[in-house]
């Protein structure tokens, strides 16, 4: 067993008034039987304890340094303390809540980038609530990217990766409302992506000469300009690019025949122009077992592919299976691979 793989994940406590919560103190009772890897929460202990009462669970808390986390897995759930105190009820974020998921975070990034922990394994955040409370990122990869750069001096381009056994999507353009797709998506946007997903996929997931399968952006890929001029000028001379630096890439193809049983053997991953476009078909798939993996930083970091589910929140019916499939994958992949750089 590697250094890495000894260490603990370090779990993010999320949006407190969501899911998060419930679903770590939930699947630490089940740890034996889901062979849970060891994991820390960073979160308040009295926000947990206070949490495990409405649930009606009974779940010991221990307060903990990282490296105490792996000893103490067995016996209680290791917390390492915000230190600060949250009080928001189960769906009702209140002030505590922005502050809360943001801290935890941040201690998320200095564990692991001091080696007190092997990956980031981050609970939902609501993004909502951040944006009220002056949090200045578009989202939580940005913010990850952020606090990258700040620990070791260099840029990186954080990847959003959709991963499950059925299929891997990558958006190449994210949350953006459709009209600024097109003003968005450039060639060079989809060569910096695909770079980074063919040096992943091998540094981390050890594929050794990664498929790409390029959807287009219109329909039929646009029908040789028919449908739309940017199949042809913006994605098609992308590809080309990708195969010029010898990653077996292919495209743009039409995305309404791209995600089929037979078409998926074909590739490793699909990237796609659009958040809906990559989204929909492994949601679709796997809604219960997808991983968000981000690609592209200098350590490993999951999170569940899902949302805070602020309706169910503090009623013990979510669903734990993308937290432990989470989890599960951020210690595959971080006991693998050292941590990268910044691609060129």
């Amino acid at each position: 067993m590697s250094e890495r793989a000894r260490l603990p994940l370090a779990l993010t406590i999320g949006e407190p008034a969501g899911i998060g919560p419930d679903l770590t103190l939930a699947i630490w009772r089940r740890r034996a039987e889901l062979d849970l890897p060891a994991f820390f929460l960073i979160a308040d202990p009295d926000f947990l304890n206070t949490r495990a009462r409405v649930l009606g669970l009974d779940v010991p808390v221990a307060i903990v340094a990282p490296a105490q986390a792996p000893a103490t897995f067995e016996r209680a759930l290791p917390v390492v303390p915000l230190g600060l105190a949250v009080t928001a009820a189960p769906g009702k974020p209140d002030a505590t809540s922005a502050p809360a998921a943001i801290a935890s975070i941040r201690r998320a990034v200095s564990d692991v980038m001091a080696g007190q922990a092997a990956a980031i394994v981050t609970n939902p955040v609501a993004k909502n609530v951040l944006y009220r409370s002056g949090f200045a990122e578009p989202g939580h990869t940005e913010f990850l990217a952020t606090l990258a750069a700040g620990a070791t001096g260099k840029p990186f381009k954080p990847v959003m990766m959709l991963w499950s056994a059925e299929l891997a999507v990558v958006p190449v353009t994210i949350h953006l409302p459709l009209r600024e797709v097109v003003t968005t998506l450039t060639s060079e946007l989809i060569v910096e992506t695909g770079r980074i997903v063919a040096r992943d996929l091998t540094a981390r997931f050890g594929i050794a000469h990664p498929r790409l399968a390029i959807a287009g952006l219109n329909p039929h890929a646009g029908e040789e300009g028919a449908m739309g001029e940017e199949d042809r000028v913006i994605v098609a001379p992308a590809v080309a690019r990708l195969k010029a630096d010898g990653i077996d890439a292919i495209g743009p193809l039409p995305a309404d025949t791209l995600f089929h049983e037979r078409a998926r053997a074909t590739y490793d991953v699909a990237l796609c122009m659009y958040h809906d476009q990559a989204l929909i078909p492994i949601k679709t798939l796997a809604f219960e077992r997808a991983v968000n993996v981000t690609l592209g930083l200098p350590f490993v970091r999951t999170s569940p592919d899902h949302g805070t589910a602020f309706d169910i929140a503090g009623l013990g019916k979510a669903d734990p299976s993308s937290l432990v499939a989470a989890l599960a994958l951020a210690a595959r992949l971080s006991a693998k691979t050292p941590a990268l750089v910044p691609a060129n």
